[in-house]
């Protein structure tokens, strides 16, 4: 390994990471084998070749030469050309294919992985760096999975056959042949460490800019509105300058090292010249002896400049590969329980016992010995900015882990509960609503791919978006643009409440997802709600108090706790927070 420059901390990487590609390669190992056998016979011909060569030049040299004979010496070399171009094409479409399919294995595998992360994860790696591993690092090891694997096996190969070639020919002219290969090694296990931590940068640099790219686009009317156009793309330019000096760096030690093994090809080829002419013009080798060695010396001067490109390619793969496993290696704080109990029917609803979360340790806790029971009916909840409410709703909806015996679903803790099965009884609406550049019926049927056109309009319907939606211009089958670009906020969200209406589940999840209709649209909308309710478990979190004073039961949060819970009219009465935040919207609905 050291002949090509791969240092001890890549061993150590490349053995790290060879686990992520070692099922790839198993699976594949018949095309690899054919592919290989395939190489092998391009080499094995070539090497013939230089024999032909010899004795041709000995025949001429000897005056035994005939014109049958040179072209029959000529037909063969033909024939085995022919051979070794069908030879070549078929480990190229056998090895190089492997190597796509890899990546597309590698790349599927990568995006199904992610599926199964939680969000504390993607809070963590933001999705430039991702799609930069999708695309820049995935790159780098289809091509030290396909080509870099190739030279180096060619180079391998056609070394140690070469040298036996030529060691047979003259042991001690093939000596002087390869006494710069050792200044080769040394300077390329040298340089290699600086390619791997320039690599790793570039590819670093190149996640930001991407993240920073996506970014702005999702965030174009902001920017707009903001007049942030000249700032942006100052940042934007700062970075790809960022980008093409790391670029540039890197570049100077990938430079240095095809350089250099030219020069070391050439030193060789001066010290066959000088000496093999000197043993040929003493009569211990003939010309033809000198000619083929000169031939294997062309052959061998492809694996030593191809050295510094093999270690060059095996670094990035490395660097790349190991950025991939990273992601691979991560796990969801969000586990199966080992041996999950039967999901129960939904009739009774959540228990939270002594509840207590926080996002992260140290920080102060978002809920705080939270006890609260969710039956059957709708329980509203509501409270200050900063008291727990989305942090609840998305407990509920499992999308954090909370501690042991702290929250219950029918009697049984949610910890113990398959955790695809407790989601697939709730339909959950977050505060950040989210379209999909696609038809407005396929965005409503997101939870529900078969759904009928007949249930999309009816949620539609319930959600008060049915009549806008015919007067786009096609309809349910309108395209709606990234991030529903085309809508406006309010539309998104009855659009995302119809989404989640479809679903018809036994638990109900509305975390503030109306805050951007105006105040009757929200009570038609409630109104409308009721169908969908029946003998249904909802939880409705809204700043707007009016909209909840039908419900069934409110509950108010302070500090992450329950500071109040009862009826519209009870908490009125009881002339506490709630009625303080009451009687602070009604005034200001007076002055507006």
């Amino acid at each position: 390994m050291s002949a090509i420059g791969i240092n001890r901390d890549t061993i150590r990487k490349a053995i790290s990471a060879v686990g992520v590609v070692r099922p790839f390669f198993r699976q594949h190992r018949w095309r690899l084998l054919a592919g290989f056998l395939a190489l092998a016979g391009v080499n094995g011909l070539q090497l013939t070749i230089p024999r032909i060569i010899r004795r041709a030049v000995d025949g001429l040299q000897q005056g035994t030469a005939t014109q049958t004979g040179l072209l029959h010496y000529g037909l063969s070399i033909l024939v085995i050309s022919l051979g070794i171009g069908a030879c070549r094409f078929s480990w190229r479409y056998l090895i190089l294919g492997f190597s796509r399919i890899l990546e597309v294995d590698l790349r599927n595998a990568l995006f199904a992985h992610l599926l199964t992360l939680d969000r504390p994860f993607f809070q963590k790696k933001p999705p430039g760096e991702i799609m930069a591993l999708a695309s820049n690092d995935l790159s780098a090891v289809q091509m030290a999975c396909g080509m870099g694997l190739i030279a180096f096996s060619d180079a391998l190969f056609m070394s140690m056959a070469t040298l036996g070639f030529m060691a047979y020919i003259h042991p001690g002219l093939t000596l002087l042949t390869v006494l710069p290969m050792p200044l080769l090694a040394g300077l390329t296990s040298y340089l290699s460490a600086r390619i791997h931590r320039r690599f790793k940068k570039v590819q670093e640099q190149f996640s930001r800019l991407t993240e920073f790219c996506r970014d702005t686009l999702a965030a174009i009317r902001l920017v707009k509105v903001y007049t942030q156009e000249k700032d942006r793309i100052e940042r934007f330019n700062g970075l790809g300058r960022s980008y093409v000096r790391d670029n540039l760096r890197l570049a100077l030690v990938q430079g240095t090292l095809f350089p250099v093994s030219g020069m070391v090809a050439n030193v060789s080829m001066l010290l066959v010249l000088f000496f093999g002419g000197r043993l040929t013009i003493r009569g211990a080798i003939t010309i033809g002896d000198f000619a083929a060695f000169i031939s294997y010396l062309f052959m061998l001067t492809w694996p030593i400049m191809a050295l510094g490109w093999v270690a060059n390619l095996f670094q990035l793969g490395v660097t790349s590969l190991h950025r991939i496993k990273t992601v691979l290696d991560a796990v969801p704080k969000l586990t199966e329980p080992a041996e999950p109990l039967p999901l129960p029917v939904v009739q009774r609803g959540f228990a939270l016992r002594h509840l207590t979360f926080g996002y992260a340790p140290g920080l102060q806790p978002a809920l705080q010995d939270l006890s609260l029971t969710i039956g059957p009916g709708v329980l509203g909840v509501v409270g200050r900015t900063g008291s727990g409410k989305s942090t609840l709703c998305q407990l509920l909806a499992r999308l954090y882990p909370v501690p042991e015996a702290s929250l219950w679903l029918e009697d049984r803790d949610v910890n113990r509960l398959p955790l695809a099965g407790v989601r697939s009884q709730i339909a959950y609406l977050p505060q950040e609503v989210l379209v999909f550049s696609d038809t407005v019926a396929a965005n409503i049927a997101m939870g529900k791919p078969g759904a009928s056109q007949t249930e999309i309009e009816t949620a539609a319907r319930a959600a008060a978006i049915h009549d806008e939606i015919l007067a786009m211009p096609k309809g349910y089958q309108t395209r709606l643009g990234e991030k529903g670009v085309t809508l406006s906020g309010g539309q998104r969200q009855r659009l995302a409440l119809a989404r989640t209406l479809l679903l018809n589940r036994p638990i109900l999840i509305l975390d503030d997802g109306l805050s951007a209709v105006d105040t009757q649209t929200e009570h038609e909308i409630i109104a409308n709600l009721r169908p969908y309710l029946a003998e249904k478990i909802c939880v409705i979190v809204s700043h707007r108090l009016a909209a909840l004073a039908d419900a069934d039961r409110l509950v108010v949060l302070a500090e992450g706790r329950v500071a109040e819970a009862g009826t519209h009219a009870e908490l009125l009465a009881h002339g506490g927070l709630y009625a303080a935040i009451h009687e602070h919207q009604g005034l200001r609905e007076e002055c507006q």
